[in-house]
C-alpha cells in the first residue's frame, strides 16, 4: 500500500511542476508584457482596512483572499502568439482542465478552461487564451489559481483592469 502511494505521488509530481512553470517562460521576454501577482500580494491587498466599503469593494476584498496566483501575459508578436497557443493547449490537456467557453468571432478566438472545485461554480484554476483581442492583434494568456466562485470574477477584472475581462464576464453570466 505504501509503495502504491509513493508511486502515485511520483507520477503526479511532473504535472505539478509543469503547471507552476508552464507559462513562466513568457515572463521577461521582450515581446511580452507580463503581470504576475502571488498569494502574498493577494493577502496584503485583502488585509487593507477601509472605512467606507461599497458592495463591489467588499466583494473584491473577499475574492482576493481566496486567490493564490494570477499570471497575465500579453503580446502582439505572431511568433510568441503561436508559442503561447501551443503551451496553453498542452497545459489544458496535461492539467485536466475542462473547457468552459470557446468563442470565434471576427478574428477573435477565445478559450476559457477551468478545473472545478466541489460545487459547479467553484473554481480551483482558470485559464484563458485570447487571440486577436479588441486591441488589434493582441494575444492574452491568463492563469488564475485559488479557490473561488466563477461568479466573483467580474469584480476582479473590473478592479484590476485585466485584459480579456469582458470575455470572462460573459462566461460568468448565467453560471450560478
Amino acid at each position: 500500500m505504501r509503495k502504491s502511494i509513493v508511486v502515485f505521488v511520483i507520477m503526479l509530481l511532473p504535472t505539478f511542476f509543469f503547471g507552476q512553470a508552464a507559462f513562466d517562460k513568457f515572463d521577461g521576454q521582450d515581446d511580452v508584457t507580463s503581470v504576475i501577482v502571488n498569494k502574498k500580494m493577494f493577502q496584503m491587498m485583502g488585509s487593507v482596512k477601509m472605512d467606507n466599503k461599497d458592495k463591489d469593494t467588499q466583494q473584491y476584498l473577499d475574492l482576493i483572499k481566496k486567490l493564490d496566483n494570477l499570471k497575465v501575459f500579453t503580446t502582439n508578436s505572431t511568433r510568441v502568439t503561436a508559442e503561447m497557443k501551443a503551451t496553453s493547449e498542452k497545459y489544458m490537456k496535461s492539467a485536466g482542465l475542462e473547457e468552459l467557453m470557446r468563442v470565434n468571432d471576427n478574428g477573435k478566438n477565445i478559450k476559457i478552461s477551468v478545473r472545478s472545485g466541489a460545487k459547479d461554480s467553484q473554481i480551483k484554476e482558470l485559464l484563458m487564451f485570447m487571440e486577436g483581442s479588441s486591441k488589434g492583434n493582441q494575444t492574452v494568456l491568463m492563469s488564475l489559481t485559488g479557490d473561488f466562485d466563477l461568479n466573483e470574477i467580474s469584480v476582479l477584472t473590473d478592479k484590476m483592469k485585466i485584459p480579456g475581462g469582458d470575455e470572462l464576464k460573459k462566461a460568468t453570466k448565467g453560471k450560478k
